[in-house]
C-alpha cells in the first residue's frame, strides 16, 4: 500500500534523442507491429529540416503514441515557426490562444480549457508563487519540439484538466557529434514602430572517452521586444432614472441609479445591479413597467500602452553513458523575464446628468432605452501615468539517470531543484483635467469602436486636451514579491511482461516539497488636487489609435519614467510614511505531493484485428501547510495584527483506460477513458480580505477574499477517435471528446454592511467575494483534420501541401448565484464556459522544395464569453470577445547547406480585437489595436 514517505511519481520523459525517447516512451510497443530496435531506427533516419520534414515528424509522432497527442516539431536547429511557443501552438489542432497583450499572446487553452499543465522535458515547471508556467517566457529558439497531450496516461502527471503540453529541449545525445547553430534575427513592430533583436546560438558535441560516452550542449538565447498596444472602451452599462425630478426619491432627470437604492424597478421592490444578471431593455415610446430607466455607459476610456520586455534564457545539458546499460543525465535550465511599461490613461465619466442644456443631443438605439450617443456636461476628465517594472528569474536543475537492470527491467530515476521569484514595482499619478465644458460621446460610432471628444457649447468645436489645465491626482504606489521552490524525486521502472495480453508494466513513484510565499505593498494619497501639474512631469503622449477611431489622440498624463526615476521626491511630496512602502509577506505556504502509479500495456486481437493499449491508476495526495498574516491597515506593513494557519489535504485515485484499435496498417481507432485534477492557486487559498472603495460613484465597494478549503476541481474524460494515414506524411483525423468538471471554482457573493477599515471613520457597504467550488460543467466537441502533401503534381508543385484543422465545441457551465445580503446560495444559471469558442479553424498552405520553403496560415477562433465585469454595477456583466483571427507568413531559403536567411511576419492583415457586453449590436465594449511584425534573420551552422 502506498506510505506517505519521500516516494513519489511522475514520468520522466527519455534522457536521449527525441526520436529515441518517443521508442522508448511506448511508441515501439503502441505502433504498427515490428521490433523494437526498428521502430527506433525508423524514428532516427527523420531529418527535420524543413516545414514539410517537420510535420512528417508531427504525424509520425501522433501515429504511433498510444494516446490523443498532437506535436510541433522545429523546422531545424533554433527555427521554431513563430515569435513564442504561444502563437505556434494556435495552429495545433483544439488549441485556442488569447488574451493577446503587450504584443505577444499569452494564454492556451486546449479544447476550450485554460488549465494545461506545461512540462520542460517532462518536468513540471511553475513561475514564482503560482501553481503554472508563464508559457511565454520560454524562447522558442531553445525548443526541439512541443507536444500537446490531450489524454492522459498513469504515467504522467495528474494536474491539467485541459492537457499537457510538454516542450522538449535540445540534447548532446541528439546529434552525431559537433555542432553549432547560430541564429539572428531582426524584428520589426509597427505599431512601436522599432527593430529589436532575437539571438540564439547552441554549442554541442560528444566523445568517446576512457570513461564511456559524454556529450555537452549549451543553448543560449535573448530576446527583446519593443510593443505598443492601444484600446478604446465604453464603459459598463448601467440605469439611469427616467422619470420626472423629485419623484421616487430621484433630485434630476436621469440621475444614476444605483445597486441596492431605496426604490426600485417595480413599486418600491429593490432592484440589484451585477450580481443577478442584466435589466432588461423596453421600448420607450410604449411606456415602462414601474419606475422607468434608461441604460447608458458610465464612463469612456482609452489607453496607450508602451514597453519593452526581455527574455534572455539558458540550456545546459550534460549526458554521460559508462556503457550500454546506463546513462546519466545533468540539466540546467534558466529563463528571466523583464518587462518596463508605461501606460498613458485617459478616462471620461459619462454617468452624470446634471449641468446639461435639455437641448443636448441624444440619440437612443431604436426601439430600446439604450443610448447611444449623448452630451454630458461638466464632465469629469482623468488621466493617469502607469509606471510598471517586473522581473522573473527561473532555475531548474535536474540529475538523472537510467539503468538497465537486466533485458526486462528498466529504472529511471531524477532528482530536481526549481527556484523562481518574481518581483513588480508600479507606481501611478492621475491628474485631474479642471474647467472642461462637455463631452461629447457616441458608444458605437460603426463597426463596434466608441467615439468621444472635449467640445465648447456649440457641441461641434473640440477642446485640445493637451492645452487644458491639468492638476495633480492620486497617486499610487504599489510592489509585490513572489518566490517559490521546489524539491522533487521520481523514480520509475519498466518491466517487460510475457502475461497473457499484457506486455509491459510501468510503475513509479513521485515526491514534492514546494514552497511559495507572497508579498506585496501599497499606499496611495490624494493632497494636492488644487495644484497644477508640474512641466517636469507632464507628459502629452504621441498620436493615438492610428486613425482607427474619432477619439482624442494626445493629452496630459503623468511621464511615468520621470515619475519612477523620481519616486522618492514624489513619495515626500505626497506624505508617504516609510513603514508603508515596505514589502509585507500575506502568505507562506508547503505543499507536499505524494504519488504513486502503475501501469501495463496490452496487446490483443479483436475480431481479427489487432488492438492494443494501456491501463492503469494513479494516486496522488496533495498536502498544505497554511499560514497567513493579517495587519492592522492594508497598508501598514510593521504592524502585524494576526498570524492565521491552516491545513488542507486531498487525494485521489485517478484511473485511465486507453485502447487503440488498428482497423488497417494506416487506419487508427483510439479510444480513451481518463481522470485529471487542478488543484487551487496559492493566492486562492489566502482568507484575508481586501477591501477597494468604488471608483465611480457607486455605493458600495468590491472586497475579495481567499478560502483555504478549496479542493481540486476534478474532470472525468472521454475521447473517441479516428486516424488514416496515408502517402508520405500526410493524414486525415477526426476526434469526438467530452469532459464532465466537478467542482470549478467561482466567486460567491454578499453583502458586508457599515464595514469600517482600520485607521478610517467611515463606515461603507463592500460587495464580498470568496471562492468555493461551487460549479460544475460540461464541455463536448469535435476535431477534425488533415496533411495533405498530393503526390504526381508537375515537377515545379512538387512540395505543395496543407495543414487544416477544425474545432467545434458545445460547453456549459452552472453559474452559482447568491443572496448578497446573505451569501446564501440560491441557484444557478447555466451558460457557456468562460474562454470557450465553439468554433475555431486552422489553415496552413505550405510550399518546401530543396532550397527554398513557405508557410501561409491563418487562424480563426468564434466569439466567446471571456470575462464578468463588476459584480457592483454592470448589467450585463458577460464580456464576450469577438472572432478573432490572424494571417501569418514564414519563409526561408537556403543560401548554402549551412547558411539559411529567414522571413517571418505575424498579423499581416492588422486585424482589431474587440469586446462586447452579451449583446454586440447595442453593448460594444472595447476596440483593441496590435502590432504587426515583420522579422529578417539568418542562420549559420557547421
Amino acid at each position: 500500500m502506498f506510505k506517505q514517505t519521500t516516494l513519489a511519481s511522475a514520468i520522466f520523459l527519455a534522457l536521449s534523442s527525441q526520436a529515441v525517447y518517443a521508442a522508448e516512451n511506448d511508441v515501439a510497443q503502441q505502433s504498427e507491429p515490428s521490433t523494437q530496435q526498428q521502430q527506433a531506427d525508423d524514428m532516427e533516419v527523420i531529418q527535420v529540416v524543413g516545414i514539410r520534414s517537420s510535420l512528417n515528424k508531427s504525424v509520425n509522432l501522433k501515429r504511433q503514441n498510444v494516446q490523443v497527442v498532437d506535436a510541433i516539431v522545429a523546422e531545424d536547429i533554433g527555427k521554431f515557426p513563430d515569435n513564442n511557443v504561444v502563437e505556434a501552438l494556435q495552429r495545433v489542432t483544439g488549441v485556442q490562444v488569447t488574451d493577446r497583450a503587450s504584443g505577444e499572446v499569452n494564454t492556451v487553452s486546449i479544447r476550450g480549457l485554460t488549465d494545461v499543465t506545461t512540462t520542460v522535458n517532462g518536468r513540471k515547471m511553475f513561475t514564482a508563487a503560482g501553481q503554472q508556467v508563464a508559457v511565454a517566457d520560454i524562447p522558442a529558439s531553445l525548443l526541439e519540439s512541443v507536444e500537446v497531450f490531450k489524454t492522459r496516461s498513469a504515467s504522467q502527471l495528474a494536474s491539467g484538466l485541459a492537457g499537457q503540453i510538454d516542450i522538449r529541449t535540445h540534447r548532446p545525445f541528439n546529434f552525431e557529434g559537433a555542432k553549432v547553430v547560430v541564429n539572428a534575427r531582426g524584428v520589426y513592430a509597427d505599431q512601436a514602430d522599432k527593430t529589436d533583436p532575437a539571438l540564439s546560438a547552441l554549442l554541442t558535441n560528444r566523445w568517446d572517452t576512457a570513461i564511456g560516452e559524454v556529450g555537452a550542449l549549451i543553448n543560449v538565447s535573448y530576446t527583446r521586444s519593443n510593443y505598443r498596444d492601444q484600446n478604446v472602451t465604453a464603459g459598463a452599462v448601467v440605469p439611469f432614472y427616467a422619470g420626472d425630478a423629485g419623484t421616487n426619491g430621484f433630485d434630476y432627470h436621469y440621475q444614476r441609479m444605483f445597486d441596492g437604492w431605496p426604490m426600485g424597478l417595480d413599486n418600491g421592490v429593490p432592484f440589484e445591479l451585477g450580481a443577478n444578471g442584466e435589466l432588461p431593455t423596453f421600448d420607450l415610446t410604449n411606456g415602462a413597467q414601474g419606475v422607468p430607466y434608461v441604460l447608458s455607459r458610465d464612463a469612456v476610456f482609452q489607453n496607450d500602452y508602451t514597453g519593452e520586455r526581455e527574455r534572455p534564457a539558458l540550456n545546459l545539458s550534460l549526458q554521460w553513458a559508462p556503457n550500454d546499460t546506463s546513462e546519466y543525465l545533468f540539466e540546467a535550465f534558466y529563463n528571466g523575464y523583464r518587462n518596463e511599461s508605461f501606460n498613458s490613461m485617459l478616462f471620461g465619466y459619462t454617468d452624470w446628468w446634471e449641468d446639461l442644456d435639455p437641448n443636448a443631443p441624444m440619440e437612443f438605439y431604436p426601439g430600446t432605452n439604450v443610448v447611444k450617443s449623448r452630451i454630458v456636461g461638466s464632465p469629469s476628465v482623468w488621466s493617469s501615468g502607469d509606471y510598471a517594472k517586473s522581473e522573473t528569474d527561473s532555475y531548474v536543475f535536474a540529475l538523472g539517470g537510467k539503468w538497465d537492470i537486466s533485458s526486462d527491467l528498466q529504472l529511471k530515476s531524477e532528482l530536481v531543484y526549481q527556484t523562481s521569484k518574481y518581483k513588480t514595482d508600479f507606481i501611478a499619478m492621475r491628474a485631474n483635467a479642471v474647467g472642461l465644458p462637455n463631452l461629447a460621446v457616441d458608444f458605437n460610432d460603426g463597426n463596434g469602436t466608441p467615439s468621444w471628444a472635449i467640445v465648447q457649447d456649440d457641441y461641434t468645436t473640440e477642446v485640445d486636451l493637451t492645452q487644458a489645465q491639468w492638476n495633480y491626482g492620486t497617486l499610487y504606489d504599489n510592489g509585490g514579491e513572489d518566490e517559490g521552490d521546489s524539491i522533487s524525486w521520481t523514480l520509475d521502472g519498466d518491466y517487460y511482461l510475457d502475461w497473457g495480453i499484457f506486455t509491459k508494466a510501468k510503475f513509479g513513484v513521485r515526491y514534492e516539497n514546494r514552497s511559495a510565499s507572497s508579498k506585496t505593498r501599497g499606499v496611495d494619497a490624494t493632497n494636492h488636487d488644487t495644484e497644477v501639474l508640474d512641466d517636469n512631469v507632464a507628459y502629452a503622449n504621441p498620436f493615438f489609435f492610428d486613425h482607427e477611431g474619432d477619439v482624442p489622440t494626445s493629452w496630459i498624463v503623468a511621464n511615468g519614467s520621470y515619475l519612477y526615476n523620481h519616486r522618492n521626491e514624489y513619495r515626500e511630496f505626497y506624505g508617504f510614511p516609510d513603514d508603508e512602502l515596505a514589502l509585507r509577506k500575506v502568505f507562506d505556504i508547503t505543499e507536499k505531493t505524494y504519488e504513486a502509479y502503475i501501469q501495463s500495456d496490452y496487446e490483443t486481437e479483436l475480431f481479427g484485428k489487432r488492438i492494443d493499449g494501456q491501463v492503469g491508476v494513479r494516486y496522488t495526495r496533495t498536502e498544505n501547510d497554511l499560514t497567513f498574516l493579517r495587519y492592522e491597515s492594508p497598508t501598514a506593513a510593521n504592524i502585524l495584527t494576526a498570524t492565521d494557519e491552516a491545513s488542507n489535504s486531498n487525494d485521489k485515485f485517478l484511473p485511465n483506460l486507453i485502447a487503440r484499435l488498428w482497423l488497417t496498417d494506416d487506419l487508427v481507432a483510439r479510444f480513451a477513458y481518463t481522470q485529471t485534477l487542478r488543484q487551487p492557486e496559492f493566492n486562492q487559498l489566502n482568507p484575508n480580505i481586501t477591501w477597494t472603495k468604488d471608483l465611480t460613484g457607486n455605493r458600495r465597494g468590491s472586497a475579495a477574499g481567499g478560502n483555504p478549503e478549496l479542493q481540486p476541481v476534478e474532470s472525468k474524460n472521454y475521447d473517441l477517435s479516428l486516424e488514416y494515414y496515408f502517402g508520405n506524411g500526410s493524414s486525415v483525423y477526426g476526434t469526438w471528446f467530452r469532459r464532465d468538471i466537478d467542482g470549478f471554482t467561482y466567486d460567491s457573493l454578499s453583502l458586508v454592511q457599515d464595514h469600517v477599515e482600520p485607521g478610517e471613520t467611515e463606515a461603507y457597504d463592500y460587495i464580498l467575494s470568496r471562492p468555493g467550488n461551487t460549479s460544475n460543467g460540461k464541455l463536448e466537441g469535435y476535431e477534425l483534420g488533415t496533411v495533405y502533401f498530393p503526390e504526381g503534381l508537375p515537377n515545379w508543385l512538387d512540395g505543395l501541401g496543407t495543414q487544416i484543422s477544425a474545432t467545434f465545441l458545445d460547453s456549459s457551465q452552472d453559474i452559482p448565484q447568491f443572496n448578497t445580503e446573505t451569501g446564501e446560495l440560491t441557484g444557478y444559471n447555466t451558460r457557456d464556459m468562460f474562454g470557450v469558442s465553439d468554433k475555431s479553424f486552422s489553415a496552413v498552405l505550405i510550399y518546401d522544395k530543396e532550397v527554398f520553403s513557405t508557410r501561409l496560415s491563418y487562424v480563426w477562433r468564434d466569439d466567446f464569453l471571456a470575462d464578468y465585469d463588476g459584480t457592483t454595477f454592470a448589467s450585463p456583466r458577460g464580456i464576450y470577445r469577438k472572432p478573432e483571427k490572424s494571417l501569418d507568413l514564414s519563409m526561408s531559403y537556403n543560401v548554402t547547406d549551412d547558411l539559411v536567411l529567414t522571413f517571418d511576419a505575424t498579423n499581416i492583415t492588422n486585424e482589431k480585437y474587440q469586446a462586447y457586453y452579451e449583446y454586440s449590436d447595442i453593448y460594444n465594449t472595447t476596440t483593441s489595436l496590435y502590432s504587426r511584425t515583420f522579422s529578417l534573420g539568418a542562420r549559420y551552422s557547421f
